[in-house]
């Protein structure tokens, strides 16, 4: 006889995936199938660094005047904190620290009016929601991340090595259920869903037993999953299409575990010079990482800087000094992936992109045209360094990098004000362009779609976003 779940029991004893597949039923594919996508593509394979917490345009790659410190200034004075520094492409600058990577943007294309949307009170993981799916919470059922889009599609390069791929991000940190909510296949099933790798570090923990348990041992605990799966609320209120989509996911991983390509897992191998080079933290090994599972084959990767609240690019204080660690963390790692994915012939067909939620300022809080309530104090007169930096939350512009997989080279696109506020000018994109600008590079259609809960479901908000060509060569 199976088991009967109450409410609460089924929330205990269900995880958050298994609550995500569960939300929508099985997907029914309209007008796209599988096969239809990746023909007349540039790319077939898509990194994502993303600079988690809001990384401020004007201290990065769109810098404006800069202003030295000096107590008892203005605050309305300060544009950027950092001085600006010549890029390899003729009158393109970048912030001081970030040198590195403006040495290689004569291979990628830099973009200066990213646009957020206007969303009422800003909190980080709605606008990251927002970005990862295109879509705005809340959503009445889970919408699929970009990545679990790109897998479904595409499904993987290499059978062995999971589709999607996410490097760096914990969820026991604050918002951490916020951030599950959209690092999920949604309705397209477990198996779509990432593969998580906290710590690139101890990457290859996520491929093989625990310590102390045998080959065995770990085949019986796959047949207790079965067992579980067909006894669990999915087994009982699930559909055919949920219960395969989760016992495909532990296939998937099972595979791995006994493959060759476990190794690239492995960073202990990687020669010590190239170690060290990528070894600024977690974000610069999660790079690494990233360029050896594309030399295995891997489809969507995510690397993050991790989002942590009021940590990292989240700087609601001390914002000068906060930013001069995060580019000590990115900028060699993030121009030596580039550079390796060149050397090997592979940055051609891997599309890299650099991201943010948002941008910062320190006087306007949302946007010009439509401030929200002020969640930092910023005193008119700076008496104190922590007030010296970008630390309120800034939607009107934002920046981002695109190499490889079809993207234009030494390419610059977008403008912004070089007056606060310093906002979008020209040429504004949205995160439906940026989204289907990617998916147009893969191949997959912008008409691609789902019936879930007896409506259309899109990549872009009822399909309606369409590809920035001029970002593509």
């Amino acid at each position: 006889m199976k088991p009967t779940w109450n409410r609460r029991e089924f929330l205990q004893r269900t995880s958050a995936a298994t609550l995500a597949a569960l939300a929508a039923g099985s997907p029914l594919a309209n007008v796209l199938t599988s096969c239809k996508a990746g023909t007349n593509s540039t790319a077939d394979t898509v990194i994502l660094l993303w600079m988690a917490g809001g990384m401020a345009h004007t201290e990065t790659f769109d810098p404006k005047l800069y202003t030295p410190y000096k107590t008892g200034m203005e605050g309305n004075r300060v544009l950027s904190t950092f001085k600006s520094m010549p890029t390899v492409l003729d009158g393109i600058h970048f912030s001081e620290g970030l040198q590195s990577i403006g040495k290689v943007m004569d291979k990628g294309t830099l973009i200066r009016s990213y646009t957020a949307a206007d969303m009422g009170h800003i909190l980080h993981s709605r606008h990251q929601y927002h970005w990862h799916t295109c879509y705005e919470p809340p959503q009445t059922v889970a919408a699929p991340h970009l990545g679990s889009w790109i897998a479904k599609e595409l499904g993987p390069k290499n059978p062995v090595i999971p589709a999607f791929i996410d490097i760096g991000q914990r969820f026991t940190l604050g918002e951490g259920e916020e951030l599950k909510a959209f690092h999920t296949a949604g309705f397209l099933g477990n198996e779509f869903g990432p593969f998580f790798i906290p710590d690139p570090s101890q990457g290859l923990e996520s491929v093989r037993p625990p310590v102390g348990m045998d080959a065995k041992r770990f085949e019986r605990r796959n047949e207790l999953y079965n067992e579980l799966i067909n006894n669990s609320p999915v087994g009982e209120f699930g559909s055919d299409y949920q219960r395969e989509s989760l016992k495909r996911s532990m296939e998937q991983a099972y595979a791995l575990l006994n493959s060759p390509e476990s190794k690239a897992f492995d960073l202990s191998t990687e020669p010590k010079e190239s170690y060290d080079t990528y070894n600024t933290g977690k974000f610069g090994l999660g790079c690494l990482l990233a360029r050896r599972l594309t030399e295995q084959g891997a489809r969507f990767i995510s690397v993050t800087t991790e989002y942590e609240p009021f940590k990292g690019w989240d700087t609601h204080e001390n914002g000068n000094t906060r930013l001069a660690d995060m580019k000590k963390q990115i900028d060699g790692p993030i121009a030596q992936l580039i550079k390796d994915l060149d050397k090997q012939g592979l940055l051609d067909r891997t599309m890299v992109v650099l991201a943010s939620e948002f941008s910062r300022d320190m006087m306007v809080e949302g946007s010009p045209d439509l401030k929200v309530q002020e969640q930092v104090p910023q005193p008119d007169i700076l008496s104190d360094m922590k007030f010296y930096g970008m630390h309120r939350h800034f939607t009107d512009a934002g920046s981002m990098l695109m190499f490889g997989g079809g993207i234009k080279k030494g390419f610059v696109y977008g403008k912004t004000a070089d007056e606060r506020p310093c906002k979008t000018i020209e040429n504004p994109i949205k995160i439906d362009q940026v989204h289907q600008t990617i998916y147009h590079a893969l191949g997959i259609p912008e008409d691609t779609q789902y019936d879930v809960e007896k409506r259309p479901f899109y990549t872009t908000p009822d399909g309606k976003g369409k590809a920035v060509l001029d970002l593509l060569s």
